[in-house]
């Protein structure tokens, strides 16, 4: 089963931007850690957030990729520009009707 994790980031104040580079950089190993999409996006009407939309092959896989060593060096040059606000959902995906 494919396994969603949708969730926000919110960033100090006028740090958006530098969140979003950090976040669409490639990072090694991510498809082969079973990634199957990561979408990063924003919508103007909360000018300090950062959204994810994550695919996995499985929990598991998610969990493992935290251990890769270029999400871990992601992860330490966002965290000083985030203010510690997380949310969002993970799921298990149990269809589509685009597949």
């Amino acid at each position: 089963m494919t396994f969603a994790n949708v969730g926000s980031l919110e960033t100090k104040p006028g740090q958006r931007d530098a969140v979003l580079s950090i976040l669409v950089r490639p990072m090694a190993g991510l498809k082969e850690a079973g990634c199957l999409l990561y979408e990063v996006g924003v919508n103007d009407a909360v000018p300090d957030t950062v959204f994810v939309c994550e695919l996995w092959e499985s929990p598991e896989a998610h969990r493992a990729s935290l251990g890769l060593e270029s999400v871990q060096a992601a992860i330490e040059e966002a965290m000083p520009l985030l203010t510690g606000e997380m949310g969002g959902n993970q799921f298990t995906v149990l269809g589509s009707p685009l597949r």
